[in-house]
């Protein structure tokens, strides 16, 4: 139990700077669904799905890669020389060529108008490509407290400049106060286009990481050597394409929604507004893909330094049973309060029309949650072929489900879509990890505490209680017996020392 005991410190760790972090990030979209209308921030949403799936070209498998070549400390340094060199010259050849055309690229994505944010995320793609490997070499160095500090951090400047270009600026340029500071603000802020601070808020974040990671710049030594690079370019190749695959199944729907929904299709409603209230809704899911993420950084890591162990599969059997548990009460617990969750966050009620979509999105999270739990063996064998087609599949489910079904029932179809990629992506995994690296997994007690899930997800969508102070209560009850029950079930399972 103390290698699962090291692995849940660590999620912790990572957890405090994901969880925590993006706790008091996601406190802005209170601020900007306030006081903006769903059309005025689509744009923006949507580039950052964009962002999302270019940051997987920027950095091409090389963190995955590091982690593989850079395991030994003799050879840190100069596969850390080496893959940095490489996305470096990547990410800067990519974002120039985006900076120079990015007038076509706005007329490309619908929104003609935004060729100077299509700019400002130039270069936030090249800045988050080229800080994941010094991210990277911190997890691979178990420099967990740094890397919360940095990530941290970078939230908070995030934060504080999204409060003074929508506030203080709009207030001091109004002449609500401070009006002796006028001038200077009106040589950077201009109302009419008050949503596109939000990206020049989080570009001038994202700048700071280079200061904030200046150590891990400082031993940095250009370097290029072809028969060096060759094996780590074969070894990252299929996890690129795999990851392709992964982002495209989790950002399709936002990335591609101006091109699937029905011009009119919601009545009253422009598809601007449509996919606005689409974006904002979707960030109610984020909670349980932040949960995957702080996992994700801990356990890669982990998994690869245990992977030659011969005790091996059952701890990765106690692990992904835990995760289940954990990833289920989540999900209960978010959509059983949906409601109030919407309140605090959704401040506009147009937003409120799209929440449908929540306990879909949430499900496919946790599904793909799982999947990167059993992912585990074709990464530890070598057989990242699978991953690739894997993902590949995932992602082909998901956009020609999404093609089928968004045109008919608009953007439920893609949360539908997410779930159904998802599921059959674990399903998958499990079949063909069996063959190759069996683990004994606890297959009923999975679909048991799943499906359990479900049904009080369902069940409690058919009884509405409109009263908050009312509602609250009760599926927090709800939420605490479904609790008490997996307790009680796996009471056996836990240590008693953890039980007292």
């Amino acid at each position: 139990m103390s290698v699962l005991k090291k692995l849940a410190s660590e999620t912790a760790t990572y957890g405090i700077s994901t969880m925590l972090g993006r706790f008091l990030n996601y406190l802005l979209v209170a601020l900007h669904t306030k006081l903006f209308e769903p059309q005025q921030i689509a744009a923006q949403g949507q580039l950052f799905a964009y962002a999302g799936l270019a940051l997987v070209l920027y950095t091409f498998g090389m963190e995955t890669a590091f982690f593989r070549f850079a395991r030994e400390e003799k050879d840190r340094k100069q596969y850390y020389d080496l893959i940095l060199s490489a996305v470096i010259l990547v990410s800067v050849v990519c974002s120039m060529l985006m900076f120079v055309f990015a007038g076509p690229i706005a007329d490309l994505i619908k929104y003609p108008d935004s060729a100077s944010i299509v700019r400002m995320f130039a270069i936030i793609m090249a800045t988050d490509g080229i800080v994941s490997i010094p991210f990277a070499r911190l997890r691979l160095e178990g420099q967990g407290k740094k890397f919360v500090i940095i990530r941290v951090s970078n939230i908070l400047i995030n934060i504080f400049l999204n409060l003074f270009f929508l506030l203080v600026c709009r207030d001091i340029h109004a002449g609500n106060y401070l009006t002796f500071l006028q001038p200077a603000v009106d040589l950077f802020y201009n109302p009419a286009h008050a949503p596109d601070y939000i990206v020049l808020a989080n570009l001038i974040a994202n700048l700071a990481f280079f200061w904030m990671l200046r150590k891990e710049f400082a031993d940095f030594r250009f370097v290029f050597s072809g028969e060096l690079f060759k094996p780590v370019w074969v070894y990252a190749f299929p996890v690129l394409v795999m990851n392709i695959g992964g982002v495209l199944n989790m950002l399709f729907d936002r990335a591609f929604i101006q091109f699937l929904l029905p011009q009119g299709f919601y009545p009253g409603r422009s598809n601007e507004t449509a996919i606005g209230i689409y974006v904002q809704c979707y960030k109610l899911s984020i909670f349980m893909n932040l949960a995957i993420q702080a996992f994700k950084y801990a356990a890669e890591p982990f998994f690869f330094s245990k992977g030659e162990d011969k005790n091996a599969p059952p701890v990765f059997a106690k692990v992904t049973k835990y995760f289940i548990i954990i990833c289920v009460l989540m999900w209960v617990g978010i959509c059983l309060n949906l409601d109030l969750f919407a309140e605090l966050f959704l401040k506009k009620k147009i937003y409120h029309e799209g929440l449908g979509v929540v306990p879909w999105l949430l499900a496919g999270y946790l599904f793909l949650g799982v999947y990167y739990n059993l992912a585990t063996w074709f990464k530890l064998t070598d057989k990242t072929q699978y991953g690739t087609w894997l993902t590949l599949t995932g992602a082909g489910i998901t956009i020609a489900t999404s093609f089928v079904l968004v045109p008919q029932i608009g953007y439920m179809g893609f949360a539908i879509a997410f779930a159904l990629s998802g599921f059959i992506m674990l399903g998958l995994c499990y079949y063909f990890g069996q063959k190759f690296y069996p683990v004994p997994y606890d297959v009923a007690s999975a679909v048991g505490y799943m499906g359990g899930g479900a049904l009080l997800i369902y069940g409690s969508s058919l009884i509405k209680i409109p009263n908050l102070w009312i509602s609250v209560p009760v599926h927090m009850a709800v939420l605490a017996i479904f609790a008490v029950v997996v307790f009680l079930v796996e009471r056996k399972n836990i240590p008693a020392l953890n039980r007292r």
